[in-house]
């Protein structure tokens, strides 16, 4: 295991951690704040589109493949950028309460979601333009592993910190934490490829979807790419409202295990699950984790039919989040191996784009329906709503086994 490896793989898990901070502090943490302060169901479910900006990104990462900021390289200089102007706005949220300023406090929130989206594109191409293909899984796993611990600690522990010191303070300790990304990106290494980038942003906006589209099967693989985790993002769309308002428990019952149990479960499924991908291929992991990832949903089903019980609250959480990042660990493997290196940054978010259009999106959807419906019937079809992108997947098994390389040669657009 050479130093060289060692030094890839630590800062693919510290940018993974910069980049899942952002997320949950404008989602899990912004959701049970404004339920404790009392905001109904219905209002905290539209709150899910503050994190848009993780969909829309694709309209601007040309600009990322385009240009290069006049400091620390193409990828570094906008990663080092985005990840100082988070901790700003993340500290600037702690000035205010969702009584008094809600709508300043959401526009916060919307900001650091425009920012946490542009550090993602960043990242994503620079662990697509660094890692060997070999490293690809293993590398997928260790950003998973960063990626959801960092999200555990800012909606979870975040929970239990706001519980004893009160929000202010909880989200003043998650912005701090945003100096491990600054770290980790200064102690990076540029990469250093021999491919030409497009020459004008007509071509950086043009090329890669031009590229993309003249693929065999292109339109089936983004139906994938949409399908693949929705039933998970219903499930998860208002987990912590289920919890808290739905089954009674407390900040603390919720934040404690989140981070205990979930940090725990975390490291076990991405790690095994990058593992283990390296054994069965990247069709069969997408294929086993995704229905593993569906059975779990019914475990929420469980949870509402028993009603408040701490010992399947627990092993509710702990399946959730080893199927989780097993899943995820599989999933951006995917989207990797879908690039093509001439315009990582906007395909990759692209790609990625496509994939949280129902973690975005669905929110609304989901408040109305448990008013409808109740708690137990939703999370049974969120486990049907995760069964299409299975077989859709189970279809394109012999594309997805070749690994959807990107066509060699394109014709020059600029």
């Amino acid at each position: 295991m050479s130093l060289s490896f060692l030094r890839r793989q630590t800062v693919i898990l510290l940018l993974g951690f910069s980049s899942g901070l952002p997320l949950a502090l404008t989602s899990t943490a912004l959701q049970a704040w404004f339920t404790v302060a009392g905001v109904s169901v219905t209002t905290i479910g539209w709150l899910t589109l503050i994190g848009q900006p993780y969909f829309y990104k694709f309209l601007w990462a040309p600009v990322l493949d385009h240009w290069a900021l006049p400091f620390l390289g193409a990828r570094r200089g906008w990663m080092i950028a985005t990840q100082s102007l988070l901790l700003l706005t993340i500290l600037a949220m702690t000035r205010y309460d969702p009584l008094h300023h809600a709508v300043l406090l959401g526009f916060l929130a919307l900001l650091v979601a425009c920012f946490s989206a542009t550090q993602d594109i960043a990242i994503d191409a620079y662990r697509t333009e660094i890692l060997p293909e070999k490293e690809r899984g293993l590398g997928s796993a260790i950003y998973v592993t960063g990626y959801r611990i960092a999200g555990i600690i800012s909606g979870g522990l975040a929970l239990v910190l706001a519980n004893l010191f009160g929000w202010h303070a909880a989200y003043t300790f998650i912005a701090l934490l945003m100096l491990l990304g600054i770290i980790a990106t200064i102690a990076a290494i540029e990469p250093d490829l021999n491919i030409e980038k497009p020459k004008s942003l007509a071509t950086a906006v043009i090329a890669p979807w031009h590229e993309f589209i003249n693929r065999d099967q292109a339109w089936a693989l983004l139906i994938l790419i949409v399908l693949y985790k929705l039933g998970d993002a219903f499930a998860m769309s208002l987990s912590t409202t289920f919890l808290i308002r739905g089954l009674g428990f407390s900040l603390t019952d919720v934040g404690m295990v989140v981070k205990v149990v979930g940090i725990l479960a975390t490291l076990i499924g991405a790690l095994w699950g990058g593992m283990w991908m390296m054994c069965i291929g990247l069709y069969r992991a997408l294929l086993y984790f995704g229905v593993l990832q569906a059975i779990t949903n019914l475990m929420f089903m469980v949870l509402a039919m028993v009603g408040k019980h701490y010992g399947l609250m627990i092993l509710t959480i702990f399946l959730e989040n080893l199927c989780g990042g097993m899943g995820t660990a599989a999933f951006m493997a995917l989207l990797m191996s879908l690039c093509d290196l001439r315009y990582t940054a906007a395909q990759f978010a692209l790609l990625s784009a496509l994939a949280s259009v129902g973690r975005i999106f669905v929110g609304p959807f989901a408040g109305v329906m448990v008013a409808h419906l109740g708690w137990a019937t939703f999370y049974f079809l969120t486990f049907v709503i995760a069964l299409p992108g299975v077989f859709l997947l189970w279809w394109l098994r012999n594309l997805v086994e070749a690994k959807t390389l990107p066509t060699a040669a394109l014709q020059d657009l600029s």
